[in-house]
């Protein structure tokens, strides 16, 4: 079975995905980490899937919280996407981050955001596919958004 794993690993990274960051907070602890497992589920109503890791620090908080929010990266936003990739101490993770003034859950510049509201967990293996209701979305002004292929973020 782990080889098998390896297997779909492997050819996973040649399959180029989008880039964002997801944010939960709940009792003014917010933990964020950067995914590429985002997709659009259903416009009517409007819902967003996303697989998040049983080991993510994001895990515990997301199922908790009653909203969350992402932010699908530019092309040049590879930095926040390594940054938020990374285990980072809780207390240095926001250090630096620009975010909006109206949500400081979405970081400033992206290609666009949403929020959703949680209706759906399920378990799938060694991760949660969370599904969300999406309750605002926006278009960002990038030019380009970013994506990883073969171990690498590029814009598109």
């Amino acid at each position: 079975m782990q080889e098998r794993g390896a297997e779909q690993r492997a050819l996973f990274r040649r399959w180029p995905a989008g880039v964002s960051v997801v944010v939960a907070e709940v009792d003014g602890r917010r933990a964020a980490l950067t995914v590429s497992s985002l997709v659009s589920l259903s416009l009517e109503p409007p819902l967003v899937g996303v697989s998040i890791s049983l080991q993510a620090s994001l895990h515990e908080l997301l199922r908790n919280a009653d909203e969350w929010a992402v932010s699908m990266l530019a092309g040049d936003q590879d930095a926040l996407a390594q940054h938020f990739a990374r285990s980072v101490p809780p207390i240095a993770l926001w250090n630096g981050i620009a975010v909006r003034e109206d949500d400081p859950r979405l970081l400033d510049g992206a290609a666009g955001w949403l929020v959703a509201r949680t209706l759906a967990e399920h378990p799938t293996g060694d991760h949660t596919f969370f599904v969300g209701e999406i309750v605002s979305i926006e278009e960002g002004r990038a030019p380009d958004s970013l994506t990883y292929v073969h171990r690498t973020y590029k814009p598109v």
